[in-house]
């Protein structure tokens, strides 16, 4: 009825009898009109509904500018819906593949927040530089495309606009964008709205103070029932993956598509996607009940009438999640041919194959755990003469493992496609605390090899392990007095989903003295030695063949890789745990006591990627091997048969070089 308490003139009469009462007085009308706002219900317009109503792509953000049509990506209508604010749901999942329009969903529902439904909103990406990203190229363009929201978010250019690069202010709220590996970003505002993107490139840890998204939603608790977590990633690897964690804790939906023969409903799966021999471009799909075939053109029909559907039971009651792969990209974007193109083309590559399931079809990778038979290692070892670099091998790393009484030391050569030879393993007795054995390795490092050519091989990087507090410093002090160009201290780091990460500053300390400042390069520990067992299970060419060795073949000399190393190289295993929360989680763990010549291929490994080895491509190889005076078919054969060593030249007729790294250059 009009003039009941609740309604808008009510409220308005209300609020100005109550200022009457009390007195006018400076700036009361902006408090009655906060507030009124705070009196008005939530908003009913949806977040697809304002998309459709005010959303425009510009030619600088979006392969197709103009209006935005929630039409041409279906499926992604009730995921935005869901974050609306009358939506019951308080986390909304999303794991998909590429080419399915997840980021813009993320980006309609700022828009809409700043248009419709103000608040505090923080949206946080892996990094702080990929922040800084996103908001150069996703929300610049979105405010400056979209007039609703342009006239709501001052130009960056003006004074005082409150429009800045990692923060945007607008009336009754402000977005601010900061990186998962910033702690300080992390607990910088309480956000009603929570937009975490491409979570499984979070980091593990946050400076020490945790899971980055729980830093990241205890900002939101204060508003309890009113706030809202959106959480989106392309899925890595099985039992690691965050977003699939997340995933499985929801009703796990998925989108249901008709059959435009029998009507049959079902979610696309890639094992019904079929083509005729070595023709991709022949690709359909079949439908799992009449088996009839489906092709690109029965797409857009098909997503249309398509429905989302629960497949589980949540265990979270205020969760939902979704999950797409690239098979339902729209018409134009992915098509079905592409898929089959990219699937053909990773043949032959685990890490192909794992980037084709995680990015294409949203899925996660099962990593093969099962640590390669030391046997089968030990019976497979190669002959050539202990202390030389066979042909293959153009750049010289170690790796460097730290015990309370021993240094233990690996060096491996690598060479095109990542092959490797284990040239020797030293172990180093005595006490990591006193300066001897500290000396014993600045020697060792100082040495050079003879590689099969004739030329003097130095080792062009050190990796050392700092990751035992308890000799911390030493490995600090020494790392420092050899230089960044020699030596690197280094750290495992979980869930650091590459071989090494960016290295961080830090101070040096010994004896309670500053001996000043040092970088320390996390390492990917588990995806290294899930890289390294890979590769150790490769099956080596058999001589009759002739075929070269596939790439990131292990070669093992008989000299240096005795029983007792190849044990300890085969010693940890991939194991599921229940973590906290009782979410599943993968975990190396020893299968014997010993484990340091794994431990030391790691860094050594480590160190040729801080090298910059993994962006090297053939042009690079082929300027190492000239160096050497290699022809080009040891580049990539790396000797498929031993050879005897080159015969020494005699005295004064020839100076061997030395290799002193990709910087460096060869020595005279």
């Amino acid at each position: 009825m009009p003039g009941e308490l609740g309604t808008p003139s009510r409220q308005a009469a209300t609020g100005t009898d109550l200022l009457e009462e009390l007195g006018r007085f400076d700036g009361d009308a902006e408090i009655l009109q906060a507030w009124r706002d705070g009196m008005a219900p939530e908003p009913a317009l949806l977040v697809s509904e304002w998309a459709d109503r005010h959303r425009l792509l510009g030619s600088r953000g979006s392969a197709e500018p103009g209006p935005w049509r929630t039409a041409r990506t279906p499926y992604l209508r009730e995921i935005m819906d869901a974050l609306s604010p009358s939506h019951p749901a308080r986390r909304v999942v999303f794991m998909k593949g590429a080419q399915v329009g997840g980021t813009e969903c993320g980006n309609n529902w700022i828009g809409y927040v700043i248009h419709h439904a103000p608040g505090p909103m923080l949206a946080v990406q892996p990094t702080t530089e990929l922040a800084k990203r996103f908001s150069d190229q996703r929300i610049d363009p979105l405010v400056e495309e979209t007039p609703a929201i342009r006239e709501r978010v001052a130009p960056a250019r003006s004074r005082d606009s409150g429009n800045r690069q990692l923060s945007k202010e607008f009336p009754g709220g402000q977005l601010v964008m900061t990186g998962a590996n910033s702690a300080v970003g992390l607990r910088s505002m309480s956000a009603r709205f929570l937009f975490l993107d491409e979570i499984d490139a979070y980091p593990g840890d946050v400076e020490g103070e945790g899971d980055p998204i729980a830093l990241a939603e205890a900002r939101a608790r204060t508003f309890g029932w009113r706030r809202k977590v959106f959480l989106v990633s392309t899925p890595t690897i099985a039992g690691l993956s965050r977003i699939e964690r997340e995933y499985l804790a929801t009703d796990q939906r998925r989108y249901f598509v008709p059959c435009p023969h029998c009507g049959h409903q079902q979610h696309l799966r890639f094992e019904r996607l079929v083509w005729d021999e070595g023709q991709p471009e022949t690709a359909r799909y079949l439908c799992e009940a009449c088996d009839g075939a489906i092709g690109e053109q029965h797409k857009a029909a098909m997503l249309a009438a398509g429905e989302w559907r629960p497949t589980a039971t949540a265990t979270d009651p205020h969760a939902i999640g979704f999950h797409i792969s690239a098979l339902y990209s729209p018409p134009g974007w992915m098509p079905w041919s592409e898929i089959a193109r990219l699937w053909l083309a990773a043949q032959g590559d685990d890490r192909t194959i794992k980037t084709f399931r995680n990015t294409v079809l949203g899925e996660t990778w099962q990593e093969a755990g099962e640590a390669p038979d030391w046997q089968r290692l030990y019976d497979r070892r190669e002959q050539w003469p202990a202390g030389t670099v066979p042909m293959g091998g153009l750049l010289l790393t170690a790796g460097v493992d730290v015990q309370r009484d021993r240094l233990e030391c690996s060096l491996w050569a690598w060479g095109q496609d990542r092959q490797s030879w284990l040239v020797e393993h030293r172990v180093l007795a005595g006490n990591p605390f006193e300066g001897r054995v500290w000396e014993e390795l600045r020697l060792l490092l100082g040495e050079t090899w003879r590689h099969e050519s004739g030329h003097r091989m130095p080792i062009a990087m050190a990796a050392i392990d700092s990751g035992d507090g308890m000799t911390t410093a030493e490995v600090y002090a020494f790392v420092r007095r050899a230089g960044a160009g020699r030596a690197i201290a280094v750290k495992g780091q979980d869930g650091l989903r590459a071989a090494i990460g960016q290295p961080a500053a830090t101070e040096v300390r010994r004896h309670g003295r500053k001996l000043g400042g040092l970088k320390v390069w996390p390492v990917g520990s588990s995806f290294l030695k899930a890289e390294t067992y890979g590769w150790l299970k490769l099956d080596r060419p058999t001589e009759e063949s002739g075929d070269p060795f596939p790439p990131g073949y292990v070669h093992l000399p008989v000299h240096a890789a005795v029983e007792e190393f190849c044990r300890q190289l085969t010693a940890e295993q991939l194991v599921a745990r229940a973590g906290r929360n009782g979410f599943r989680r993968l975990e190396w763990v020893k299968t014997r006591e010993r484990n340091e010549a794994l431990d030391c291929r790691v860094y050594a490994r480590a160190a040729a990627a801080a090298l910059g080895m993994d962006g090297w491509g053939d042009g690079r190889w082929a300027r190492m091997a000239d160096a050497l005076s290699l022809p080009a078919a040891e580049l990539r054969t790396g000797g498929n048969v031993a050879r005897p060593p080159p015969a020494q030249a005699a005295p004064g007729t020839h100076r061997p070089r030395a290799w002193l790294g990709p910087r460096g250059g060869w020595l005279r």
